[in-house]
């Protein structure tokens, strides 16, 4: 699905949460592929790099004493601790884009979710990724080889947690088969994107069209 930067709406901000191992980074990639004016929002982290993973590409990776400062001087949209780690979206990159007419993919937990809510509600798009079964999980988390047995057995364990919070979320998609959960999704940016309250100029065009009919 082809797309250009569109000034004449403003921004929206996609979130795209789901348990570890139910398909959303593949879903992320797929859709920033296909979307030209999507743009994956970059988050700070004190995680350590996985392998592949570059500085200022997949994170900004910061010290705890950086990341710290930051969240002091209220320089992030949201920040939340996941499994010893934390992870925060800066905040001016994101406002800026918006205002540019650019869509902003979030990968985050329901933890920010909810603090985006809080904040920036009118531009938000929450969507939720589920697996097709607790079995589906399993088998790809184990088959993605990033994490030990035992961080597996954690996020197996954290995943009921996480989904009960499904009805927080606008979209429910149940990743069984990526193609058509990738064509759901899609939908849903589209229609979003033509939502009345997005689009700056609709009011001088319905002025106009009237105008002209009298």
């Amino acid at each position: 699905m082809e797309g250009n930067q569109n000034t004449d709406r403003r921004g929206m901000m996609i979130v795209l949460s789901s348990p570890s191992g139910a398909g959303k980074t593949s879903l992320s990639r797929e859709l920033l592929k296909e979307n030209k004016n999507l743009f994956l929002s970059i988050s700070h982290t004190t995680r350590p790099p996985r392998s592949l993973e570059i500085n200022e590409n997949d994170y900004f990776f910061v010290s705890d004493e950086k990341f710290i400062e930051m969240l002091n001087q209220g320089e992030f949209l949201e920040h939340a601790k996941v499994f010893d780690y934390y992870y925060g979206t800066p905040k001016q990159p994101v406002m800026n884009a918006l205002k540019d007419g650019k869509d902003i993919l979030f990968d985050i937990d329901w933890q920010g979710t909810q603090q985006l809510m809080n904040s920036v509600q009118d531009d938000l798009v929450k969507i939720f990724v589920l697996p097709p079964s607790a079995k589906e999980l399993e088998k790809r988390l184990l088959k993605r080889n990033q994490d030990t047995e035992d961080t597996v057995k954690k996020r197996m364990s954290k995943a009921s947690d996480e989904i009960s919070h499904y009805a927080e979320y606008d979209y429910i998609i149940i990743n069984e088969n990526f193609d058509e959960s990738l064509k759901r999704i899609n939908s849903i940016l589209i229609a979003e994107g033509l939502k009345r309250t997005r689009q700056k100029k609709i009011q001088d065009t319905i002025k106009s069209l009237r105008d002209s009919l009298l």
